[in-house]
């Protein structure tokens, strides 16, 4: 395909994206205005489900399908970036040498390690509560092992990160929200319906259904996920070097 055709096609894309774009705004409700039929009805169902987090009842209810998209996403990102970063033919792995972190740095690092995983864990366990989530927890809950390779060094690090265990729980991870979402069918009902479980009490770690395993799922994924994605990229700073040891 030449230059010129190409250019041709993105136009051609960018405008129906466009049309698409102006003819929903069009369809709005008024700025300001009282009526938000979407927002209410996210809201209705989120309340009839026993979720006291909205956000977290579209995301892994209402349209949990499209979750497992995003989730898909990540996983193929991580997967592509550790087919791309592995070890090649002309390279080999130099142990490296233990560096000297200020005493400061150490202390900050150290104390404040699990204090932030618990907080991780404290966001993914809550999510259909409060503010937060797996996407969120499991973020906070990785880059939180990390903070021992700031006040320790690298080989502190992979001790409590080996990498094979991370990279199975992610798959264990992607596969449960999968076998949720298949039992819904087997169930008689639809993929990711949230009908499998009781909604339980309202505002307790044990309501919304299937919210709260779906939610862990998602941040066991994207823990792990992210601890795999960075130890490649480390391993390529620290470890890797080529064969001519530049």
């Amino acid at each position: 395909m030449t230059r010129r055709a190409r250019l041709w096609v993105l136009l051609a894309g960018g405008a129906g994206l466009a049309a698409l774009l102006v003819a929903a705004c069009l369809d709005l409700p008024h700025f300001g205005g009282d009526s938000h039929p979407y927002g209410d009805r996210a809201v209705h169902a989120s309340l009839a489900r026993q979720t006291a987090n909205t956000i977290s009842s579209v995301n892994f209810d209402q349209r949990a399908f499209d979750t497992l998209g995003e989730m898909t996403i990540l996983f193929s990102a991580v997967l592509g970036c550790v087919i791309l970063l592995r070890q090649t033919r002309d390279e080999h792995r130099a142990r490296p040498e233990p560096a000297e972190v200020a005493l400061p740095v150490r202390r900050y690092a150290l104390v404040v390690l699990p204090v932030a995983l618990l907080s991780g864990l404290y966001v993914i366990a809550h999510g259909q509560l409060s503010p937060g989530g797996g996407f969120q927890g499991g973020v906070v809950a990785a880059t939180a092992l990390h903070l021992l390779y700031l006040g320790a060094d690298y080989a502190a690090l992979e001790r409590i990160r080996p990498i094979g265990a991370y990279e199975v729980a992610d798959a264990l991870a992607a596969s449960g929200y999968l076998v949720m979402g298949i039992a819904g069918l087997i169930g008689g009902t639809a993929f990711l319906a949230n009908t499998l479980l009781p909604y339980g009490t309202f505002n307790t770690l044990s309501s919304g259904g299937t919210v709260p395993l779906l939610n862990a799922a998602i941040g066991m994924e994207v823990a792990s996920a992210v601890v795999v994605l960075l130890a490649r990229f480390l391993d390529q700073a620290v470890e890797i070097e080529e064969e001519s040891g530049t």
